[in-house]
Parts: structure tokens; C-alpha cells; sequence
């Protein structure tokens, strides 16, 4: 949980809509060491799994009285981009698919729009070899210096929700993955940089897709 997703969510409230910030570590235990180092690595808790937690999220949002169930927009980072990527290829007709219990397809029905940054496309990624059986608007940024990817692989993996009927639209930036996260030293000795000028053209870029879903 860093402070870049409370500028997003800022930038959706300002155009009307709720925000809300999924943490799947924090209610498990798990520490931010063990997140960047078993999760990011990918030896647990795969985007399918983690697509659980999406569905959990809006079971327990629709509930509330001042949440429009009809009107949903989900946004992901790398790995939650993976989740929500992986969730799109699952038709829900069992438990097991998204590890949790309950999982009915019509929970998805209210989804309006995907805003993915530099989703995890890789190995393991669904999006590479399965269609997408929904189809909400998407925009997907690309980030062309993603060590996790090249752009031809993110394209490959958008090319299944084009085929699954979603619009789709691509923004490639000249930028390294987590180019928007605050920071931190974990940055200064990885291929990730953070720029700042395209972090605020990003927080532009979502408001205008949100105001227009």
C-alpha cells in the first residue's frame, strides 16, 4: 500500500465516483518484505488467486447503500493488473476458479471499465493464451522500458480482451515499470525509476477515462 494509489483514488473522487484501496496483504499478515519477495517474484498468490479478493471486494461494496453496483470501474498496478487481466478470462461456473466460494459471474455485471498500469503479463498471466469472456472498456499503459515485458507482450495480452469484445486502448510511455510508485530505495537498485511528469500526465489520463465511463 503506497501513497500513489491515494493520489489515484483522489483523482476518481474527484470526477464522482468512490474509490476503494484493496489491500490483500495486510488482512493475510503478510509484510511488504514478504510481498516483494515471494509475491512480486511470483512463488505465491498468482493473479488468479488473487482475483478472489476483486470479487470479495465488490460482494462486500454492493452491499452498501451509497455504492451504485451497476457502475464499477476497476484499476490495477503490475500485479493487480494481472489479477483483474486474469479475472476477465474466468466464466465463474466454479468455486475453484478464483479460489473463493460464492464467486457468481453476475458479480461482474456492473463492470463499466479497466484502467491497467503496467499489469504483469508474463509467465503464468491468463491474458496470454485465454479470451476474454467479458468486455468492459480498457485502457492499458504500457510502460516501454517494463523489465517484466516487453510492449509487444502486453499487446499479445490486450489482443485477448480485443477478441473477448472489449474496446481497447493502449498508451505506450517511455517509462520503466512502477515509474509511477513514490521513492523509496528498493527503486535506486532495481530497473524501476519513478517520473514524476508522466506519474501526473497518468493521474490526468485516469480522471479523463473515469469521467467518461
Amino acid at each position: 500500500m503506497q501513497s500513489h494509489l491515494d493520489d489515484y483514488a483522489a483523482r476518481a473522487v474527484a470526477v464522482g465516483w468512490r474509490a476503494a484501496i484493496v489491500d490483500s496483504y495486510g488482512p493475510r499478515g503478510w509484510s511488504r518484505g514478504f510481498g516483494l519477495s515471494l509475491v512480486c517474484t511470483g512463488m505465491t498468490f498468482w493473479g488468479a488467486e488473487r482475483a478472489g479478493d476483486i470479487l470479495a471486494t465488490i460482494h462486500g461494496l454492493s452491499a452498501r447503500a451509497d455504492i451504485d453496483a451497476g457502475r464499477i470501474a476497476l484499476a490495477g498496478w503490475s500485479h493487480g493488473g494481472w489479477s483483474i487481466m486474469d479475472l476477465m478470462t474466468m466464466p465463474l461456473m466454479r468455486d475453484e476458479e478464483a479460489q473463493v466460494s460464492g464467486a457468481a459471474s453476475a458479480l461482474l455485471d456492473g463492470v463499466r471499465g479497466l484502467f491497467l498500469v503496467y499489469p504483469y503479463v508474463g509467465f503464468g498471466s491468463r491474458s496470454r493464451h485465454r479470451r476474454w469472456v467479458r468486455s468492459p472498456a480498457v485502457t492499458g499503459i504500457i510502460a516501454a522500458r517494463d523489465h517484466l515485458g516487453k510492449p509487444a507482450l502486453h499487446e499479445a495480452a490486450y489482443d485477448s480482451a480485443r477478441s473477448g469484445g472489449c474496446a481497447v486502448e493502449t498508451v505506450t510511455l517511455d517509462a520503466t515499470h512502477a515509474f509511477d510508485q513514490p521513492d523509496e530505495p528498493l527503486l535506486a537498485v532495481s530497473p524501476m525509476r519513478r517520473d514524476a511528469a508522466l506519474t501526473a500526465e497518468n493521474l490526468d489520463r485516469m480522471e479523463r477515462f473515469l469521467a467518461g465511463l
